[in-house]
């Protein structure tokens, strides 16, 4: 039933104003708008520049499949878009399509097997049911395919392909019976705002007025973005399939395969057959703009460029050698940085959203896609974990065209075959922010990784060894090196170079009340009080995760994790409105080194003239010090569960201080260490990494953060009332609980399922080796009807699945490693 009023139209019949104007009439702008019908909002007009599903969608695949869902954020968008496409016939009357022909993955090597077991394990607990299958029966599948070299298959029996073109206009037409109007041939060219927020979009036609804008226009969405000061980066890239003549034996029924090392999908297509390419080697398409006229458009083929990857891609397939080539067909296709979606509220922009950059894989996503946006966008909160599709993890200068002009060559073969393994990090546009410290780094055997933009030291070789990651879910030839850091962390004392995350000065009159308004614990602290607290939103879940430190009575440093710089930014932004308070980024002022372990007293002390003793520096406090020749903030604090200090360094001291650091560390076991060290320490020591082990949908309660929130502070938080109201139902259904396995062979890398007495009861979040306590370690929420007890936790007969096999291991609430906290403290 509809419950507003319809858009106003003038004279002309060209609506003058709109609850939402959605731009883009592809399957995501339809999606959208069909699902905020569904869920009331009826005052809705989509606007396409010239016909639905012109640009992309018309020339997608249109598989509908799980493959490379290997969150619970994609596998719920992409069963939930299959649920959809099968009955949205029932509704509109319009067929998407949709056929479950099958779905089968091929593994050629050891390691794809593995890989694909534990995405079949994890997939199980999404209810989609994927089925390990022989060679042989591999073979029988598809009887075209040479299956020589095949170690194994996974087979999902209900998922298949679809129409893209009558997907889009079944969800079109559901979005018209909801109430929504779609108005064709009717371009955006421009986005009006007033005091940081959108206030609607020009068109030829006119102007509309809008509470809320949501950008979903595909390729254009950078253009697009870029006419209201948003930034959207992504990049069209080439994306070609060749499509045979009819031969004999090819059904309508065969299954969609897909071999992902070898960078292809294969299809029937009207009797031949459709091999598709993500090779490893692309082609980025018009990097300055996407011609306005584009519409059904196509690209000229590169067969030069194209050929080797076919070649390859067609070696499993010998019967083609006397089957012709019907079509090799180039379009392009909308790419992002990381191969992550760009959804959301855009941090530059209040109610203007974004859901482009789909990589691909539009189509598969489109239904869970249009569903999250809908719920975000009336509820101002997302319904599940966004951590991986949020556009805000992206920074403006990823617009810039010769970064993506680099970094598109890789992301179709990252997408479909490389990019989604343990320690992998891309391989293009490198090097572009780096700390002070990242030439000293280099030069002492550090290998790196990216993190939005920033080279993070991730282990640390010995002189004269020189190992090659691989892509893996076993020990990399670094494990012992990382091992030897981790030990020293333990023992002696360690340098991490932690310069990439985000510090902002939150400073004025009104700094404590803002603070005290957007996190749950309590800011009103002494000066040179340290603060574990997390941002809220109104439901009481986590959307930051931050460190806050009183500098003085209006004065504080604020500290999060890089992944999450915009969205902080923006919070402290819409939070600020007419209180004295400015917000400052001094993120590049300071380099932030951090010195842990039992030694790391003796080594500061040589540094400083500062009394380090427990009475003159107790734990979780800050002090301004002199470092050598330099000065610094000094925290007393642990990430990694030992004493330990964090240094925040002007970056014009830093390279003296680090020196100094270095050449004294010689006499107390100074060991640099990496991220990979970073992350096992901390996990023995029970720290919770966001965007890991607790994300936007988690509450505090569950994630045992209770100690980080304060109730009876005045003036209450944001998300106050849902926590109390949570707090009434002890004890929670679902809780944080570290695992550590047995056996210490199997690694753990997340997404691992938690058996209690044989059933399911969640997933590991994250995972590490706890070099420590002898075995694989991780973080993962158990859920139990009855609620999650510490007699269930503790006394439960709990098992980890890796690559389908059982493990047992022992749970616990608390860190198994040094559980009262007393080595920090010491």
């Amino acid at each position: 039933m509809n419950t507003e009023a319809p858009a106003v139209a003038n004279s002309r019949g060209f609506p003058d104003r709109a609850k939402v104007v959605i731009i883009g009439g592809g399957v995501i702008g339809t999606s959208v708008a069909y699902h905020l019908t569904k869920l009331g909002w009826t005052d809705v007009v989509l606007l396409e520049r010239d016909q639905l599903t012109s640009g992309t969608t018309w020339h997608a695949a249109g598989l509908v499949v799980s493959g490379g869902m290997t969150t619970e954020t994609l596998a719920w968008m992409a069963k939930y878009s299959r649920d959809l496409f099968e009955v949205l016939e029932e509704e509109t009357g319009m067929s998407t399509g949709f056929r479950p022909v099958g779905y089968l993955q091929t593994a050629s090597n050891p390691r794809r097997l593995a890989k694909l077991r534990r995405e079949a394990d994890f997939l199980k607990l999404m209810d989609i049911e994927r089925e390990e299958v022989s060679a042989a029966e591999v073979a029988a599948m598809w009887p075209q395919l040479d299956a020589e070299d095949v170690l194994g298959g996974f087979y999902t029996a209900n998922e298949g392909r679809a129409d893209p073109y009558n997907v889009a206009h079944s969800l079109a037409a559901g979005a018209r019976l909801g109430g929504a109007r779609i108005i064709q041939g009717t371009p955006v060219t421009g986005i009006n705002q007033h005091d940081g927020r959108v206030t609607g979009v020009v068109t030829p036609k006119g102007t509309i007025e809008a509470e809320y804008v949501v950008n979903c226009a595909g390729m254009w969405a950078r253009q697009l973005g870029a006419l209201a000061g948003v930034s959207v980066p992504l990049q069209a890239i080439e994306h070609a399939y060749l499509i045979t003549e009819p031969f004999d034996d090819v059904s309508p029924d065969l299954p969609i395969l897909e071999d992902p090392d070898r960078f292809a999908y294969y299809r029937e297509e009207t009797g031949g057959l459709m091999v598709g390419l993500f090779e490893p080697v692309a082609a980025p398409w018009s990097l300055d703009t996407i011609p306005d006229d584009f519409s059904f458009g196509e690209i000229p083929s590169d067969w030069d460029r194209l050929a080797p990857f076919l070649e390859f891609a067609m070696e499993i397939l010998p019967g083609l050698e006397s089957v012709g080539v019907r079509k090799l067909f180039t379009g392009p296709e909308s790419f992002t940085p990381d191969n992550g979606y760009l959804m959301g509220e855009a941090p530059e922009l209040d109610n203007f959203f974004v859901a482009a950059g789909f990589n691909s894989l539009g189509i598969l996503s489109g239904g869970g896609a249009g569903s999250i946006m809908a719920s975000w966008i009336v509820d101002g909160v997302p319904p599940i974990d966004v951590t991986d599709i949020d556009i805000a993890r992206l920074s403006p200068w990823q617009t810039g065209k010769s970064y993506l002009a680099e970094r598109s060559v890789e992301l179709l073969g990252r997408l479909h075959s490389t990019g989604s393994w343990p320690h992998s990090s891309p391989a293009t546009a490198r090097n572009i922010r780096r700390s002070v410290l990242h030439e000293r780094l280099a030069e002492s055997g550090a290998h790196f990784s990216e993190s939005s933009g920033w080279e993070l030291a991730s282990w640390f070789a010995p002189p004269g060894e020189h190992p090659e990651p691989v892509l893996s879910y076993g020990r990399q030839p670094w494990f012992d090196f990382h091992a030897a850091e981790h030990r020293a962390v333990r023992e002696a004392v360690a340098l991490f170079d932690m310069s990439s995350m985000s510090k902002f000065l939150v400073q004025g009159a009104d700094a404590e009340l803002l603070l005290n308004h957007i996190g749950g614990n309590n800011v009103s602290v002494p000066v040179g009080q340290c603060v574990y607290s997390q941002f809220l939103n109104r439901r009481g879940t986590i959307e930051a995760d931050v460190t806050i430190t009183r500098l003085a009575e209006d004065r504080f440093l604020l500290v999060v994790a890089e992944l999450f710089h915009r969205r902080t930014e923006a919070m402290l932004r819409r939070a600020i409105g007419d209180t004295r308070v400015v917000v400052t980024d001094i993120t590049s002022g300071y380099t932030l080194m951090t010195i842990q372990g039992p030694n790391s007293r003796a080594l500061l002390g040589e540094m400083t003239d500062a009394d380090l003793s427990n009475e003159a520096f107790p734990y979780y406090t800050a002090q301004e010090i002199g470092l050598h020749h330099g000065h610094g903030i000094a925290q007393r604090m642990s990430f990694v569960g030992e004493l330990g200090w964090e240094l925040f360094v002007p970056t014009d001291f830093s390279l003296g201080v680090y020196d100094r650091a270095v050449d004294l560390g010689r006499d107390h076991g100074l060991v640099l260490a990496g991220m990979e060290t970073l992350e096992s320490t901390r996990t023995e020591a029970g720290r919770l990494d966001y965007g890991l082990d607790i994300e936007n949908s988690d509450s505090p309660l569950e994630a045992g953060l209770t100690f980080a929130i304060d109730f009876d502070k005045p003036g209450g938080f944001v998300g106050r009332e849902a926590l109390l109201e949570q707090r009434k139902n002890r004890p929670y259904r679902s809780r944080l609980v570290q695992f550590l396995l047995s056996d210490p062979e199997p690694l753990l890398h997340g997404e691992e399922p938690i058996l209690l007495d044989g059933e399911s009861v969640g997933y590991l979040r994250s995972g590490a080796y706890g070099h420590t306590m002898g075995a694989a370690m991780g973080f993962g929420y158990v859920e139990h009807a009855d609620g999650v007890t510490a007699d269930l936790v503790n006394g439960g007969n709990f098992e980890i699945v890796v690559e389908s096999e059982r493990y047992e291991a022992s749970a616990s609430l608390r860190a198994v490693y040094d559980p009262k906290n007393l080595r920090p403290r010491s």
